[in-house]
């Protein structure tokens, strides 16, 4: 009997370290399982980070886009004007033209008469 109780005892002893031992690595499991689970909530809470950011991103793009289109749109009305104050300015440099020609065609003819007028004058002092 006191072989067979110190066999039981030596069994139990035996039973008690593989015992301790899986108490052990159930306990590194347990702080292992916890690391992880405190990891997958930083994973979390980055990729919500990172999805509201992308979300705020999105807005300033459309927020860009819709200025954008704004501007496109007053540089093209700008654009229209110009062309037509460009063909108004065009046609008021071909009239300015025009009009120094009949100048230069009206200062001839005066200093024509004017040559006309003085030789009259000087024929008829000399009678």
């Amino acid at each position: 009997l006191q072989k067979e109780l110190l066999k039981y005892k030596q069994e139990a002893r035996n039973l008690q370290g593989i015992k301790d031992a899986l108490q052990q690595r159930l306990i590194q499991q347990d702080a292992s399982v916890l690391q992880l689970k405190q990891e997958l909530l930083r994973a979390n809470m980055d990729k919500e980070e990172l999805h509201n950011q992308n979300v705020d991103l999105q807005r300033k793009v459309e927020e860009r886009n819709r200025l954008l289109a704004e501007y496109k749109k007053e540089l093209c009305q700008k654009d229209r004007h110009l062309q037509q104050h460009q063909t108004k300015l065009d046609e008021m440099l071909r009239q300015l033209s025009e009009a120094n020609y009949q100048q230069v065609d009206l200062e001839r003819e005066l200093e024509h008469k004017e040559a006309l007028l003085a030789h009259c004058m000087k024929r008829e002092a000399e009678e």
